[in-house]
């Protein structure tokens, strides 16, 4: 299929093998999956229909997309096991290299799995890059004029559009002023992150903080850091204040 560019939407076939199982069973197995760049932060996984495994029943519904027209909506059904409108499929778009695809919704899946790894959230993009660097530069954090970290042996983390984050060892952070919180996240190159709110007298800052535990192998230079969101708080490098920069999570 190699790769196509219709306005918004990038295409491209990935040399990974995908597996999707629902109820303990396949629901599609492919060694040519696509990648569709519906938005702009990370791609979805549509699947040849002839590499489906279960059966897709419609649901009488349809969906419109400006770029990719009119798809048709389906149950996902295996093995006596139904996935509710958990399928899409644009039988004649204007972008012909989807005609023949299956787009599952990965929600409501059970189980993805990029060759034998499971991979949670999304597919991994092939063009976003994960670099976890040892850093001896002095890292200050402040809230309201309040320091609560103060470190100089961060772990630098530089992924592809995103700011800079600073991991520290909690030693070097004020933890009696952090809180657990009951909020997860989980990231295809990182894992499940917990989260802290701060306290400050009567203020709380509510999930500013968070850390990986156990994070993936590729991650694993972060475990059992913590980082502040840059967004939120002062954050002094080198003494020299930095500006918050603009993200999704500002």
């Amino acid at each position: 299929m190699g790769d196509a560019q219709r306005g918004r939407v990038k295409i491209e076939t990935s040399q990974k093998r995908v597996r999707v199982f629902l109820g303990g069973r396949v629901v599609a197995d492919t060694a040519h999956p696509v990648l569709v760049w519906e938005g702009p932060h990370y791609p979805t996984y549509y699947i040849r229909a002839a590499d489906l495994r279960a059966k897709l029943e419609p649901t009488g519904q349809s969906h419109h997309s400006t770029s990719r027209g009119d798809a048709t909506e389906y149950d996902v059904v295996v093995d006596g096991t139904t996935a509710a409108a958990a399928a899409l499929r644009y039988h004649d778009s204007p972008l012909t290299e989807l005609n023949d695809l299956v787009r599952l919704d990965w929600n409501k899946m059970d189980e993805w799995f990029e060759e034998d790894e499971p991979v949670y959230v999304h597919p991994r993009d092939p063009y976003s890059r994960v670099d976890i660097l040892g850093s001896s530069r002095h890292v200050r954090i402040e809230i309201d004029g309040v320091t609560v970290a103060d470190s100089h042996s961060p772990r630098i983390l530089f992924e592809t559009g995103l700011p800079a984050r600073y991991y520290l060892p909690m030693t070097d952070v004020r933890m009696d002023l952090l809180h657990a919180s009951d909020t997860h996240t989980s990231c295809p190159y990182k894992g499940t992150a917990d989260y802290w709110t701060v306290r400050l007298g009567d203020t709380e800052y509510q999930d500013y903080v968070w850390g990986y535990r156990t994070p993936l192998p590729e991650s694993q230079k972060v475990a059992g850091l913590v980082c502040f969101y840059n967004e939120k708080v002062d954050t002094y490098l080198d003494g020299e204040l930095q500006a918050r920069p603009k993200s999704p999570f500002s």
